[in-house]
């Protein structure tokens, strides 16, 4: 089975200001910066293949983290939030708390005006991650939230419906291993060795 390593980018300003990213291009924050350059990969995975969202702040994250240029595979973006992308969770659960209370109810099938759903996050993430297992050499992929819980949907059958299996930190890694025949099962979080 290969093993997947899923890293989430660090911290940027819309993350520190909780506006939701979706595919808006945003770049670390100084503060995520620091942050993601005192991360280490375990040594298991330092000469793992390094995948990337496209997205600067995924990028960004895989070139501190492992001193490579990653290389960029769109299904790792993260969940399209259409419009409410650059907008408040907080802040639409207050113009409409019954409406986005009825929207998160439908878990995998929740789907943002002009976004898409958790399951078609699921559909290109499995893809990326057959096509992965057809060859054992681990994999470091730098994604973004949405794609890790994802990761714990397809390991796990997690319907998003409660709450995930599995709370990882940002400093955490996510590892799946992925068999040719499309089983993925969820490994132990990989923690991020701060430098000293």
């Amino acid at each position: 089975m290969t093993p997947v390593l899923l890293v989430r980018h660090g911290p940027t300003e819309w993350n520190e200001s909780g506006r939701i990213q979706g595919h808006a291009d945003v770049e670390l924050s100084q503060r995520g910066r620091a942050q993601v350059a005192k991360w280490r990969l375990p040594a298991a995975w330092a000469e793992a293949r390094v995948l990337s969202s496209p997205l600067r702040r995924a990028r960004e994250t895989a070139a501190l983290l492992t001193g490579r240029t990653p290389i960029i595979d769109r299904r790792l973006i993260e969940m399209d939030w259409g419009r409410f992308q650059g907008r408040r969770l907080a802040d639409l659960r207050a113009e409409a708390p019954d409406a986005i209370a009825a929207d998160e109810g439908r878990g995998l099938d929740f789907r943002p005006p002009g976004g898409e759903s958790p399951r078609e996050v699921c559909a290109r993430l499995r893809a990326l991650l057959v096509e992965r297992a057809a060859d054992p050499w681990p994999v470091v992929a730098v994604c973004h939230k949405g794609v890790i819980r994802a990761g714990l949907v397809l390991a796990t059958g997690w319907d998003m419906q409660s709450k995930p299996p599995v709370r990882l930190p940002r400093d955490r890694g996510c590892v799946l291993s992925c068999a040719p025949d499309g089983r993925i099962e969820l490994g132990p979080p990989v923690p991020l060795a701060s430098a000293a």
